[in-house]
């Protein structure tokens, strides 16, 4: 009888270890940094905005793009669309996520209908995305260096899988390479 109120005891114990809650397996081990950096540029592309707007896609260790611009590899590709600039380039300062649509702000990460738009991370794994996190708030401290290299610093913001706000802090240091787009 002993014995199968200690198997009764373990099966219990594995069934409540089971049920405890574990962040998703997409979301862990986010990158400190970023190896490869594009700056797209897209102009006076508002005709409402009289400013500038620019993106940036950066790829973490692990991925590469082949000719066609397709991603490959895996690991985890940040993007920010949509950042505002009075000239035509990302210049020093500390940018901001706001709607406002002036200089050193971007966008904020919104999901529309299932599609991710501002700001958001994806999880690429073995060529396929694998997950979405929109990022819905942060901050972009960007630095010239004397020998023409950026340095990015950035603290970005979401809602985790429990709808607490959570802080991924990550940068580069590198070229920007332009990728103009058409």
């Amino acid at each position: 009888m002993r014995r199968y109120i200690g198997i009764i005891g373990i099966i219990g114990i594995l069934g409540l270890s089971a049920c405890k809650p574990s962040q998703p397996s997409q979301y862990r081990g986010l990158p400190k940094a970023y190896d490869l950096a594009y700056e797209e540029i897209y102009g006076h592309c508002y005709d409402s905005i009289p400013y500038a707007v620019v993106a940036l896609d950066l790829y973490s260790e692990g991925l590469s793009l082949d000719q066609n611009h397709r991603i490959r590899g895996t690991g985890y590709n940040l993007y920010l669309s949509d950042i505002f600039v009075s000239d035509s380039l990302l210049e020093a300062g500390t940018y901001y996520s706001d709607t406002t649509a002036v200089p050193f702000t971007f966008l904020p990460g919104r999901d529309y209908e299932g599609l991710p738009h501002g700001m958001y991370l994806l999880n690429i794994e073995e060529d396929k995305i694998v997950g979405i996190q929109v990022l819905d708030s942060g901050l972009m401290v960007v630095n010239d260096t004397i020998d023409g290299l950026k340095s990015l610093h950035f603290t970005l913001y979401y809602k985790n899988t429990y709808g607490q706000k959570a802080t991924y802090n990550t940068h580069f240091f590198g070229t920007l390479l332009p990728w103009q787009k058409k």
